[in-house]
Order: C-alpha cells, then structure tokens, then sequence
C-alpha cells in the first residue's frame, strides 16, 4: 500500500473515522537533471549570498523577511512563524455538501486518495461515502495540512474519496479580467451548424493514457540517444495550412470529417503504447 501523506479523522456531524490522505499525483516520472560542472563534471551545490558584500552566508544567520518599503524588512525568526502557524488537531470537518455540477474546477488544486486509516473505520467510511455518491455531492471540509489551513473538496469515487485542496479566494484571478476585451459575438445559421458538426464529429472519451508527455519523452529520447553515442535529429513543426476566410475553414474541417469517419473511435485496450524512454534513473 502507498505510504499515506497525511492520517487523521474525517469527520460529519456526530460521525467520524479515521483516514488517510495518499498523493494522488506525482512528479517523481518525470526525466529530471542534477546541476554539473562542466569543468569537473562533479555536482554543484546553490549557495546564499549576500546581495550587496556578495559574501556567503552561513545558514544559522539566515532569517525571512516582510518587505514594508525599498531595503525596510520585519524580520521574522523560525519560532515565531511555527508559532503563528494553527495547530492541527488532525481532523477534516466536513461544512457542508454541494451539488456536484455546480464545483468551479478554476479553484481545484492538488489532488489526492482518501481511504479509511484502518479496519476500525471502514463502516463509518463507507457510510459517509455512498450517501454522497447516492445523493451524487461534493463535501467541503477544512483542516490544517502541512501547516496550513486549506479547504478540501471531498467526492466519491471507487472505494474511497478524491480530495482536492482549493485554491483561495484571493489566488484565483477574475475571468472578467481575461475576457474583458472579447466581442459578444452572435453565431448563428451556417457558420454554428458547420461548427456543430464538426464537433459531432470528434466526440470521444478522455482516457488519460491517450496522452503522453512530449517534452518528458523528448528528453528521454535524448538521454537516451546520448548514452548510445547517437545524433538526434530536431523534429520539424508541421506546416500550417493558410486559409484566410473563417467560412471555408470550417467547410474544410466539415468535409475533413465526413472524409475520414472520425466520430469517436473506439479505444483499443490491452495494448501499451511503445516508449523510447531510458530508465528513470537520476545522474550522480
């Protein structure tokens, strides 16, 4: 079993279990480098330095500061942030429970596995679990994890629960600003019917196997390619087709459509797409 980031109890009302919180994604994949000298080809390590004497500072003698005005700082030791910071009693209180379409997906951060932390609570788990999934909701709960206070958005799914941090109010920005500029522009007659079709004609399913990372497989590709001693040659970006008027583009992509019979596909299960990619291994 994946080790848990987090155990506590969640908890509703009167009723509570215990659980655990698994990462529900990762990074650790990814092609990743360490930091070399070219010279010596040993690793290099990052080091503090003074912005004005450019001496290195020892890390005893660094500390955080709050920038009030141009080189005016509050200063703020280790002890007094551990101080200001809540105090977790282990426990996701669940607030209240939404209708599941109604979940902005802009405010979704990272997400995880919960199950319950132990056979003890796996009754009280499973309640709190098919009545959400039988009223088809979402919980939002509220506890400190890893020093914060973060609200959590609860929905069932298989044996356990997906919880996914929220971002805060005050970090998710205004779609107002972002749109802003773009004309309320009334589609209708030809243009929306061939925009519709065209739709129509690339339905399918999300299956996030479908699609890989380029940029990771490039440079596996290339990690790879180096320790044979072979040349890689840069890919050439596809030419794109030039076509001027709005109408005819959509009659391409419309007859494009009809041509090939491209209306959801159906998914091919059992085999593995092929990888080209080297063993994930870190260097050094």
């Amino acid at each position: 079993m994946a080790r848990a980031v987090w155990k506590g109890h969640l908890q509703v009302a009167e009723l509570s279990c215990g659980v655990a919180l698994h990462a529900a994604a990762s990074t650790a994949e990814r092609v990743s480098f360490n930091i070399l000298n070219r010279k010596t080809g040993n690793r290099v390590q990052r080091q503090y330095v003074d912005e004005e004497t450019g001496k290195p500072v020892e890390r005893d003698d660094i500390v955080k500061g709050y920038e009030l005005a141009s080189g005016q700082y509050v200063l703020l030791d280790p002890d007094e942030i551990a101080e200001a910071v809540p105090q977790s009693d282990k426990t996701l209180r669940i607030e209240a429970f939404l209708s599941c379409p109604n979940i902005e997906t802009v405010y979704l951060d990272k997400p995880y596995h919960v199950a319950p932390s132990d056979a003890v609570s796996e009754t009280a788990f499973a309640v709190i679990r098919e009545g959400m999934r039988t009223k088809n909701v979402a919980a939002i709960a509220r506890t400190v994890l890893f020093r914060r206070v973060r609200t959590v958005l609860l929905r069932a799914q298989g044996a356990g629960l997906i919880a996914n941090t929220l971002n805060f109010d005050y970090e998710v920005r205004s779609a107002r600003d972002a749109f802003a500029d773009v004309p309320d522009l009334a589609i209708k007659g030809e243009m929306l019917d061939l925009a519709k079709y065209i739709i129509e004609t690339k339905k399918g399913a999300f299956h996030p196997s479908d699609y890989d990372d380029r940029y990771d497989a490039a440079l596996a590709e290339l990690v790879k390619a180096k320790m044979e001693g072979r040349a890689i040659k840069p890919a050439k970006p596809k030419p794109q087709a030039k076509v001027v008027d709005l109408m005819e583009a959509l009659r391409r992509s419309a007859e494009a459509g009809k041509a090939t019979g491209k209306q959801a596909k159906p998914r091919k299960t059992g085999a593995k797409p092929s990888s080209a990619k080297a063993p994930r291994r870190k260097a050094g």
